[in-house]
């Protein structure tokens, strides 16, 4: 058991979530037993997890009948199911909730991504979200765009969990991170207590190699044999981008916590919103299956993994502190990118991340609606 890198995370002060939830898991006691073999101190999920977990299983069924006869429409018999295995999940990681005084334990669920870019629509998501779910270690996930920070802020004032989602860009990594500040700040400025608020910042990791990957393969088809030097630059940069971005963002948190607003915020029992890394399975087979574990090592951190990656990890991850090395090498590698020869426009690829984000969670939550509109089809009586 010690001999399980995932074990021995913790002692570098990271937490390892999982990213997936399905009855199964729940019911079976696989989650359970997990927490146990796996250090695992958190979930996340989104509506591309409850698609395929839904979508093809029959334990659903019964709770979706029970929906059918007492005439709800298809998106509360959604929030239903989904409900319900949040809340048994909290449950399940309500003891490490407790044992870490509130810093890991939480489930993660997103409001529905139709609201992405309606700031009061979110917020009264989120709170209902929080009210109707009733755990104090729910986490409700908030999209980090322009309307969503707003949200953000707004209820962490009221003292409900964030987990922000979808940042990419180390900018909207600062915002978010001040956004958290604020909330905190005017329930302080009220006289509530802050202590007990919990935040983490979804920073994204794999979809950034993937997105400047494909665009240097294409610079790659236009070099001609004459051209080494500009080829091995080229080469140089592939799949490095993302673990550069993701330690660059890190060094504007240990920024932030040095701010004299941070410190009269932490004076006061205030947690730190922890960098959660997310999409850290590594899509490309030639990369290492858990580089974006290895190399994003650090205190003060989240990873979250999905099940495959976790065995992966648990099977030959390396551990170390990773996150303070060659941070002089990780900011060239980002400043390079502006180089003639590279010519890629990193806000641009940030940019185009986030819609497609938005996109990829908003597809699921479709699907999801369609495979329950059949199945209520199915099962209603004739």
């Amino acid at each position: 058991m010690a001999s399980n890198p995932l074990l021995q995370i913790k002692d570098f002060g990271q937490s390892i979530w999982m990213d997936n939830l399905t009855r199964d898991l729940i019911e079976s006691g696989e989650l359970k037993e997990m927490i146990e073999s796996r250090g695992l101190r958190g979930l996340t999920s989104n509506p591309a997890i409850f698609e395929k977990a839904i979508a093809g299983n029959k334990l659903y069924d019964a709770d979706i009948e029970a929906g059918i006869r007492a005439g709800k429409s298809v998106q509360d018999i959604y929030e239903s199911l989904v409900f319900d295995d949040i809340r048994h999940a909290c449950d399940i990681f309500k003891p490490i909730y407790e044992a870490s005084g509130g810093l890991d334990g939480y489930v993660s669920i997103e409001v529905l991504p139709k609201v992405a870019h309606d700031t009061q629509a979110t917020i009264e998501e989120a709170r209902r979200y929080y009210r109707e779910i009733g755990k104090e270690n729910v986490m409700i996930k908030i999209p980090g765009t322009v309307e969503g920070l707003p949200a953000v802020e707004q209820v962490i004032s009221e003292g409900i969990n964030v987990n922000v989602t979808l940042l990419f860009s180390v900018n909207s990594y600062v915002e978010t991170a001040w956004a958290y500040i604020r909330g905190l700040e005017a329930r302080a400025a009220k006289g509530e207590d802050i202590s007990k608020i919990a935040s983490v910042a979804s920073f994204f990791i794999s979809r950034i190699d993937i997105k400047i990957d494909e665009r240097l393969d294409q610079a790659l088809k236009t070099i001609g044999t004459e051209d080494q030097g500009e080829e091995a630059r080229l080469k140089a940069v592939k799949g490095k981008v993302a673990i550069a971005n993701a330690k660059v963002a890190y060094q504007e948190y240990k920024k932030i916590i040095r701010s004299d607003r941070w410190k009269a915020l932490s004076a006061k029992g205030a947690n730190p919103q922890r960098l959660l890394w997310a999409s850290t399975s590594t899509k490309n087979p030639e990369y290492n299956d858990v580089m974006y574990v290895n190399e994003l090592v650090g205190p003060d951190t989240v990873n979250t993994l999905p099940p495959s990656t976790i065995e992966a990890c648990a099977d030959h991850c390396e551990i170390d502190n990773r996150l303070d090395q060659e941070v002089d090498k990780a900011y060239q590698l980002i400043e390079s990118l502006k180089d003639p020869d590279i010519n890629i426009n990193l806000d641009q690829v940030m940019d185009e991340l986030l819609s497609e984000g938005l996109d990829k969670f908003i597809q699921p939550v479709e699907s999801l609606f369609q495979t329950l509109e059949e199945k209520v089809s199915r099962l209603s009586p004739a």
